[in-house]
């Protein structure tokens, strides 16, 4: 376990998956964490589709202020590009997927998905586990 999955539970008692990778990074980003939260904000719960993980895109946030290109050099877009892929390897490799509902089991987007996924603490057994994951990759090389 890294510093910062060692702060996951704290951190996503209060907030959703994206914004809590998101802010944990946020000071090594050069960012205060009220704004990292707020970018990530609609992020959470697969982008409030139960699409790509919130976990998923708080990662690809922090690719992106680390590593992310502001120019038209093909050569920082294909880094980028290649950083991207490297964590959905990893993150797949450690839980089959990136989709909210698959890694879940519920789609959360609706309100009966979201209800018996809280009736089933999900965010609590599962979420935290993905959000740890996401958190471990980036530490451990990104």
């Amino acid at each position: 376990m890294t510093k910062k999955s060692a702060l996951v539970e704290k951190q996503f008692s209060q907030f959703n998956c994206a914004q809590t990778v998101f802010s944990l990074f946020a000071k090594d980003l050069g960012l205060d964490e009220k704004t990292a939260l707020k970018i990530s904000s609609g992020f959470g719960g697969g982008m409030n589709c139960a699409e790509t993980c919130g976990a998923v895109t708080g990662s690809y946030m922090v690719i992106g202020m680390k590593h992310g290109h502001f120019t038209s050099d093909p050569k920082a877009k294909t880094k980028t590009k290649l950083l991207m892929k490297q964590f959905n390897e990893k993150f797949k490799a450690a839980h089959k997927s990136l989709i909210c509902k698959e890694l879940t089991g519920y789609d959360i987007s609706t309100p009966e998905g979201a209800a018996a996924a809280n009736a089933e603490r999900i965010h609590d057994t599962r979420c935290t586990k993905f959000i740890k994951t996401a958190c471990d990759i980036l530490e451990e090389g990104f």
